[in-house]
């Protein structure tokens, strides 16, 4: 075991809980704390995903190696688009969250399982994240949190550990790639997934495809901007692009921030 406090301590909380459900999405914190939880508890424990028209399939194939590399009982379930959020309201993501975790909770009742738990860290109670009001109505634990731990930790801990999710990019369900009011349709969700799928091909790690209509607005790392202001590699997004249903490309000159289609609601 890492000679860490913060671990250590992490540990000893996953032990308490004896048997858990982990909501697992194969992102850094989510990775780290399956991890973690399978030197704490063992074989006392499994990993839920779920396969929804919002959720990259290359995400849920990422969730099922590693759980796999792991050794970590593994448990897909299909979650469509809810009526409640199909036409994107402003609390989708606490509306959303109640309906998964309701799920995940019948399945960690029917199994014998203690709890279930997610990998909400440190640092997200700073942000704008409704979900959290549904995790918490629902008693989810979030040992991650409880234990004080930041992502920059996370990801110190994950290299310690040999997880190869250390350093990936933070990725968000596509319903946030959505503007809020906007109807949710499936045949969005696959431009969206193909068009990001193909800006990561070409060297773009963090990516956003905003998705507004017709219209495609493309968030990258500030640092990544000047690539896309060569010609030819315009020109081949914006030929993509259309070949996946948008009709219209743009650059946002921002660049990628978390939450951007929040500052309409907040103002900014």
């Amino acid at each position: 075991m890492i000679n860490d406090k913060k671990y250590i301590d992490l540990i000893n909380y996953l032990k308490n809980l004896e048997r858990v459900v982990l909501a697992f999405s194969g992102g850094v914190d989510s990775t780290f704390l399956l991890r973690a939880a399978k030197e704490a508890l063992g074989d006392n424990m499994k990993a839920v995903t779920v396969l929804s028209p919002y959720i990259p399939k290359w995400e849920v194939a990422e969730a099922k190696q590693l759980a796999e590399e792991l050794g970590i009982e593994h448990e897909i379930i299909q979650v469509p688009i809810i009526d409640e959020i199909k036409n994107n309201p402003e609390n989708r993501c606490y509306l959303c969250k109640k309906a998964v975790f309701n799920m995940i909770g019948d399945i960690a009742e029917k199994q014998g399982y203690n709890y279930v738990i997610d990998g909400t860290n440190l640092d997200d109670i700073g942000d704008y994240r409704p979900g959290l009001k549904a995790l918490k109505e629902l008693e989810i634990k979030s040992p991650l949190l409880e234990c004080k731990l930041t992502k920059e930790k996370i990801r110190s801990l994950s290299k310690q550990l040999g997880l190869k999710t250390w350093d990936k990019p933070s990725y968000a369900c596509l319903l946030t790639r959505i503007p809020y009011g906007n109807e949710l349709k499936v045949e969005d969700f696959e431009k969206i997934e193909e068009a990001e799928k193909y800006m990561m091909h070409i060297g773009f790690r963090a990516v956003r495809v905003r998705c507004h209509g017709d219209l495609a607005r493309i968030e990258v790392n500030r640092d990544d901007r000047i690539k896309l202001t060569n010609e030819k590699t315009m020109d081949d997004i914006s030929s993509k692009f259309k070949e996946f249903g948008f009709k219209y490309v743009t650059l946002d000159l921002q660049g990628y921030r978390v939450g951007s289609l929040n500052e309409v609601m907040l103002g900014k």
